[in-house]
């Protein structure tokens, strides 16, 4: 499960994502801080070089031409007004974190999403005696608040696994039409997660980036355009006003 090296240049990336897709938990305003995470071995992975989602972490996006193929992405998604949660329930997903939702990477490895996840972004891990899947203890540096958190299973909120589109968001915007089969696919797609600190997640709920953002400045616009790499591949709008707050924050 350990992952080393990123993957292309950012430009190809990118390129590759919007050519090669295929169709296929809830807010208060945006928040402040500048922390960004301190990884110690350097795997954090910016977004534009991690079009798979496999790769650890959300590296900040600070060099213009990459914040301007960031903008070029986000100007990509499409944008309509935010529908009706009426009908709206996790299990419309599949039950939490299963390993058989079908075309996303890490399925079908004998190991739940949630492990999957921790594996991919924690470091220093230890599993449950016996197992090679089930984290019991791990450090992780947090991109959304920059806090390197200590993090053991018997307080397992303090680590939450971010829907970086949250599920509730995706329903309102079109997922209640998809099948289940496409629904499950989103649901545990690495793409689309993140273990992050359990109060910023929290705090997000089902809100879209004009109603939260990251409390670490830094990554804002790394955030943005993995909301608009999940929105591309799964052929998903975002309201207006999500939309030019993603470009916001990456200088648009």
């Amino acid at each position: 499960m350990r992952r080393t090296g990123l993957a292309a240049p950012a430009l190809a990336a990118a390129v590759l994502l919007l050519a090669g897709c295929e169709a296929l938990e809830e807010g208060g305003s945006p928040a402040a801080g500048d922390g960004t995470a301190q990884v110690p071995d350097g795997r954090v992975a910016s977004p534009l070089e991690n079009p798979k989602g496999v790769e650890p972490g959300l590296a900040p996006l600070t060099g213009e031409a990459d914040r301007t193929t960031g903008r070029e992405l986000i100007e990509t998604v499409r944008t309509k007004g935010r529908g009706p949660r009426t009908g709206y329930d996790r299990d419309e997903f599949g039950y939490a974190w299963k390993d058989t939702a079908d075309g996303v990477p890490f399925a079908r490895n004998g190991c739940d999403t949630r492990n999957d996840l921790l594996q991919r972004d924690g470091q220093e891990l230890r599993f449950k005696s016996g197992s090679n899947c089930v984290v019991v203890a791990m450090t992780l540096a947090d991109p959304y608040t920059g806090k390197t958190i200590d993090w053991r299973k018997e307080k397992a909120a303090e680590v939450q696994i971010d829907h970086v589109v949250p599920l509730s968001y995706s329903w309102q915007m079109g997922s209640s039409r998809w099948s289940v089969a496409k629904r499950e696919q989103l649901a545990n797609d690495p793409l689309n997660l993140i273990p992050v600190d359990g109060g910023a997640n929290s705090s997000k709920s089902d809100s879209g980036p004009a109603a939260w953002l990251p409390p670490s400045k830094q990554v804002r616009c790394a955030y943005a355009v993995r909301f608009a790499q999940v929105a591309v591949k799964y052929e998903m709008p975002v309201t207006t006003a999500d939309k030019e707050m993603m470009l916001r924050q990456c200088g648009g």
